[in-house]
């Protein structure tokens, strides 16, 4: 295993991945590596198609690389981790559970210690921690999208997993309320702290949210680019129109413009 920093708690080494279709043979991944450190943030950005969400389902373990490995807290991935959780753009939240039902779910799947009364403080506490104290009751019928996807946020951490996999998860709601869920997201951090792997297209998200935004080639995607955020930990959303983020912004666009054509970076 090719470990790039002893503080890595995701290594994703030389990983190849090909789908079988009905048309043949689909290269996806091509001896892909990256690493994200423990407590770290990191989001992956690139052409739609390129294999964003494959490289998710590898680190949860519900793929098996064709070539390569994948290792989490040093141990390789060849099956589902209990200790990962993940939340999608769709919440997928159950309509005939309540929202506090929804949340628990985790909890009667993973195998815990925890008393019935423990888990429903646990699911409190994250309905809290997100705004929703009040709707514990309520069916997600009776709930906004943003409200929703709160919800399947606190479900995905009720657990207390080591990482936290997001596949576009605020992409499907309006801007504002994107925005709220990026600043609800900086406040799990402080309170719930985990290792994030993030996919999206937007790149203002990814500049908000991520330490780093790494930049996948076009399929079948390697790793292009990767921009290290120069500031770490809480961030206010006037930060992204300053001038250091636009400057961010126009590198990533750039990046992404050459990954869509299969172009060589200029020097």
């Amino acid at each position: 295993m090719n470990i790039l920093n002893d503080n890595d708690l995701i290594v994703i080494d030389g990983v190849s991945h090909t789908f079988n279709t009905n048309s043949g043979n689909l290269p996806v991944l091509d001896r892909l590596s990256l690493s994200v450190p423990e407590n770290g943030f990191s989001a992956i950005v690139g052409p739609s198609g390129c294999g964003k969400s494959t490289v998710t389902r590898l680190v949860a373990g519900l793929l098996k690389p064709d070539e390569g490995s994948v290792w989490l807290q040093g141990e390789e991935v060849t099956s589902p981790r209990s200790t990962v959780g993940m939340a999608f753009q769709n919440p997928v939240l159950l309509e005939w559970r309540s929202i506090i039902k929804n949340v628990l779910l985790p909890l009667e799947i993973v195998p815990n210690d925890l008393s019935a009364s423990d888990r429903e403080s646990r699911a409190n506490d994250l309905l809290k921690l997100v705004g929703l104290s009040g709707f514990e009751d309520k069916r997600p019928s009776e709930l906004s999208g943003g409200m929703r996807q709160r919800a399947s946020l606190c479900r995905a951490l009720v657990h207390r997993p080591e990482v936290l996999i997001l596949d576009e998860p605020f992409g499907a709601l309006d801007a504002f309320t994107r925005e709220d869920l990026w600043l609800t997201m900086h406040r799990l951090r402080e309170e719930e702290p985990f290792t994030g792997v993030l996919i999206t297209h937007d790149l203002r998200e990814a500049i908000f949210l991520a330490d780093q935004v790494i930049v996948l080639s076009g399929r079948p995607a390697t790793v292009q680019y990767i921009q290290s955020m120069p500031q770490q930990g809480p961030r206010s959303l006037d930060q992204l129109y300053k001038p250091e983020a636009n400057e961010m912004l126009n590198i990533l666009r750039e990046q992404i413009r050459i990954a869509r054509k299969g172009e060589e970076p200029a020097a």
